[in-house]
C-alpha cells in the first residue's frame, strides 16, 4: 500500500512531473496573454462584437492581465498540494500565495474598468482598489514570512517510523486532494464554456477557488486529525488549529463581496502572522 502511494504521489505531483507543468504553464501564460490582448484590439477597432457580459473582460488592455493569472493561479493550487507532504506550514503558506494573487487579478481588473472623468474623486470603486492594495500588501507580507520562517519541526520529535507514516499519509491526502483538484476544475472550466456560450462571463473569484479552498479546509482538518494520532503535543496542536482557522477565513473570504471580503483577507493574514510568531518564539523558548 505504502508503495502504491508513494508511485502514485511521483506520477502526479513528482520534480519531473512539476518541471513538465511548469514549462507547459508559462507557455501557456504567454499565449493566453496574446489571445487575450488580440481579442481587445479586434474588440476596440470594431472587428468583433461581443456581448455586454463578455464586454468585462475587454474593456481595457489591463483586462488582458486577467487570464495570464488565472492560469497562473491554477499552478500555484498545485503547488500548494505538493508543498502539502512536506509542512503543514509551507502548505498554509502557499495558500496565502494563492489568496494573494486572487487580491492582485482582482486589483488589475478593477482598474481596467474605472474611469475617472473630471476633477479627481475618490468613488467607491477607487476606494475599493485602495483596499484591496491594503489586502493585497498584508496576504504578501504574510506569505513571504512563511517562506522565511525557520522553525524547529515538532516532527523532528517523534520516532522516525510515526514521522514515515505521518508523511505517507500527507500523501495520501495530496493524492486525494490532486484528483479532488482535477475534478473541480473541469467542472468549473465546463460551466464556465457554458456561461460563454449563452453570452455570460463570470469573473468572480468565486468560481473553482471556493469549492477547492471547501475541500482544503477537509484535508487539513485530516492532516490534523492524523498528526494528533502520532503527537498529542498541545502547541503542535493548536497552532495547526489555527492554520486550518485562517484557511476557513480565507475560504469565507473567497465567498464575499467588496470590502468585506477584503477585510477577511485581511484578518486571514494578520492570525497567520501571529499564529507564526507566537510558535516560533515558543518553540526557541522551549529550546533554551
Amino acid at each position: 500500500m505504502e508503495t502504491f502511494i508513494t508511485k502514485l504521489h511521483e506520477i502526479m505531483l513528482g520534480e519531473r512531473v512539476d518541471d513538465a507543468i511548469g514549462r507547459y504553464i508559462l507557455s501557456a501564460s504567454v499565449l493566453g496573454f496574446l489571445v487575450h490582448i488580440s481579442l481587445w484590439v479586434l474588440c476596440s477597432m470594431d472587428f468583433i462584437a461581443v456581448s455586454p457580459e463578455a464586454s468585462k473582460l475587454l474593456s481595457s488592455p489591463l483586462s488582458a492581465l486577467y487570464t495570464p493569472f488565472s492560469i497562473l493561479l491554477a499552478y500555484e493550487v498545485y503547488q500548494l498540494i505538493r508543498a502539502i507532504p512536506e509542512s503543514f506550514s509551507t502548505a498554509v503558506g502557499k495558500q496565502f500565495e494563492v489568496a494573494t494573487l486572487l487580491v492582485v487579478r482582482d486589483v488589475f481588473k478593477r482598474l481596467a474598468d474605472i474611469e475617472i472623468q473630471g476633477e479627481w474623486t475618490i468613488s467607491s470603486e477607487l476606494g475599493l482598489v485602495f483596499v484591496e492594495c491594503l489586502a493585497f500588501v498584508v496576504l504578501l507580507y504574510t506569505a513571504l514570512s512563511y517562506q522565511r520562517a525557520q522553525t524547529v519541526a515538532i516532527a523532528s520529535q517523534w520516532d522516525k517510523a510515526d514521522l514515515d507514516l505521518f508523511v505517507m499519509g500527507k500523501k495520501m491526502v495530496a493524492v486525494l486532494l490532486t484528483i479532488t483538484y482535477l475534478a473541480i476544475a473541469v467542472t468549473a472550466f465546463t460551466g464556465w464554456i457554458l456561461m460563454l456560450s449563452e453570452g455570460e462571463v463570470g469573473v468572480s473569484r468565486d468560481i473553482f477557488f471556493l469549492d477547492f479552498f471547501t475541500c482544503l479546509i477537509l484535508a487539513d482538518i485530516l492532516i490534523l486529525l492524523i498528526s494528533y494520532r502520532y503527537s498529542a503535543d498541545f502547541l503542535a496542536l493548536v497552532r495547526n488549529t489555527g492554520f486550518v482557522l485562517a484557511t476557513v477565513i480565507l475560504r469565507v473570504a473567497i465567498a464575499s463581496p467588496g470590502v468585506s471580503a477584503m477585510a477577511l483577507f485581511v484578518v486571514s493574514g494578520a492570525m497567520g502572522i501571529t499564529i507564526l510568531r507566537l510558535t516560533e518564539n515558543f518553540r526557541k523558548m522551549a529550546a533554551d
